[in-house]
């Protein structure tokens, strides 16, 4: 090992250092006004506790889940093969073109 001083203990001396010798704050940080009470016991958190509890006034048609649809039928298969094979020739044919 070295016989010089430990880097760590020397960046932590200096940071206590540095800490006694900060300014004091003189205030904590606080919540911003808009949030309100965090226990919520203002007039509006019980109305809105009441509303949330009331069953719903509008009932919506339910929705149906689609169903998965099944594998892709042959024929589409088979022409997606006919299409890329003719796209593959006519770039083929034009890089021999030019």
């Amino acid at each position: 090992m070295s016989d010089g001083p430990d880097p760590e203990r020397l960046l932590a001396e200096a940071l206590r250092a540095q800490a006694r010798s900060a300014p004091p704050t003189d205030r904590a940080p606080s919540v911003p006004p808009q949030y309100g009470l965090l226990s919520g016991v203002g007039g509006e958190a019980l109305e809105r506790e009441r509303a949330a509890l009331e069953p719903p006034t509008v009932r919506h048609p339910a929705i149906r889940p689609k169903l998965p649809a099944g594998p892709l039928p042959a024929y589409w298969v088979l022409l997606l093969a006919a299409l890329l094979g003719l796209a593959t020739g006519a770039v083929i044919g034009l890089m021999t073109l030019f």
